[in-house]
């Protein structure tokens, strides 16, 4: 065998053996939240790394299949993924997780817009390093479009949360002026990721009945569906965009 041939053939094995070696650079970022109210999809941000590799990893081991959507608020949003809603106990509903947290990775750039996935987690009292629920998210509905002066305001007290100041892009303010969303979270929690598809179902949910729109119910359980809203959780391998 000369040197030539060698040379090619140990790149080619190289060349195998990393591909490989790095299952996450090929895998789906999209996943399916499967709900009775329909389907959403939600892509998982690689600019936050830590929190796409739990979302993965827990979506794959099939974690949240059974967990409910346990927490609605018409406008604003719809949390989940709390392992305690699958048992029958709704009182310990928002108070589960999968026995860790993780690091926050709070960016500028990935806002609170309608649709944003957020991991839900304690406050700033008992978490100020401000750590993410191992499980729990939120995907925010939003209300009606924001108006500039909401967002300066937002602005201002970013900037005085911070001790820096803090301003949106012209396209973040493009995005909440015409799509919504909670600026008020911003630089608070961390965006992983955000809905690509079903806001119509997303819609549905956030306006699923619950004791305080209904006054039914226990009124501790406020903003807890008065029905279960089950979800099943799946990469989607095959997905584009324009499906």
């Amino acid at each position: 065998m000369n040197r030539l041939t060698s040379l090619l053939l140990t790149l080619l094995i190289t060349s195998t053996i990393t591909s490989g070696c790095a299952p996450q650079d090929s895998m789906s970022n999209y996943f399916a939240i499967d709900t009775n109210h329909g389907r959403m999809v939600v892509i998982i941000y690689d600019e936050t790394p830590g929190h796409r590799d739990n979302f993965s990893k827990l979506a794959d081991e099939e974690f949240y299949n059974g967990t409910t959507f346990h927490r609605v608020i018409q406008g604003f949003m719809i949390q989940g993924g709390d392992p305690n809603s699958k048992d029958d106990d709704p009182y310990n509903d928002g108070m589960g997780d999968p026995g860790y947290t993780l690091e926050a990775e709070i960016k500028p750039e990935l806002i609170n817009r309608r649709g944003a996935l957020v991991s839900a987690r304690q406050g700033d009292q008992v978490n100020p390093e401000r750590r993410s629920s191992g499980s729990q998210f939120y995907v925010v509905q939003g209300g009606q479009p924001l108006t500039e002066a909401m967002l300066d305001q937002s602005e201002q007290q970013i900037s005085q949360a911070l001790g820096s100041s803090f301003a949106y892009t012209d396209a973040q303010r493009n995005t909440y002026t015409t799509v919504g969303g909670a600026p008020w979270l911003d630089m608070q929690y961390t965006v992983f990721g955000e809905l690509v598809k079903g806001f119509e179902v997303l819609d549905a949910i956030a306006l699923a009945p619950t004791p305080g729109t209904t006054g039914q119910g226990d009124p501790r359980l406020r903003d807890m569906p008065l029905e279960k809203i089950e979800m099943t959780v799946t990469r989607l391998t095959d997905y584009t965009p324009s499906n």
